[in-house]
């Protein structure tokens, strides 16, 4: 799938300077790089995929997509369906603690067995799931976390 091939080829990407959130999913999707440095990314990584796969998003809370994770779930039936079986680019939500605020995105890839998937996630890494400043490939557990089929 067009939309995992482009995500594949990001996995590597950091922010710079570490910790910054400087990155340039920020710069294309608030269209300057002037917007606060400390807006995380893993809502604009995912959206960026999308438009670069020729199939945008559009505007869920802002007009190239989503920044919000909580706003994109809540908002859900602007944009897509939450479906049980996640096919390869499907948008995951994670909500760490279980307490139905969703904390951070990407994107399925495939289904590990043993109630784990494949992701690739921006703005995750070893240690701060959430905001760890890199695209990767991660290995997630399915409880706790939601699929959205985009309408596009």
């Amino acid at each position: 799938m067009k939309i995992i091939d482009i995500a594949t080829h990001e996995i590597g990407t950091k922010e710079w300077p570490a910790d910054s959130n400087k990155v340039k999913y920020n710069d294309w999707f608030y269209g300057s790089k002037e917007y606060p440095l400390t807006a995380a990314w893993c809502g604009t990584f995912v959206s960026w995929c999308y438009y670069q796969a020729g199939i945008p998003l559009h505007k869920i809370d802002f007009l190239r997509g989503y920044a919000s994770c909580p706003y994109a779930v809540n908002h859900v039936s602007i944009w897509g369906k939450i479906v049980t079986v996640p096919q390869p680019g499907d948008v995951v939500f994670f909500d760490w603690n279980g307490d139905g605020k969703f904390d951070h995105t990407g994107l399925f890839v495939k289904d590990n067995g043993k109630g784990l998937f494949q992701t690739i996630e921006g703005n995750t890494g070893f240690g701060n799931d959430s905001n760890g400043g890199c695209v990767m490939s991660r290995e997630r557990n399915y409880k706790n976390a939601i699929f959205i089929r985009p309408n596009v």
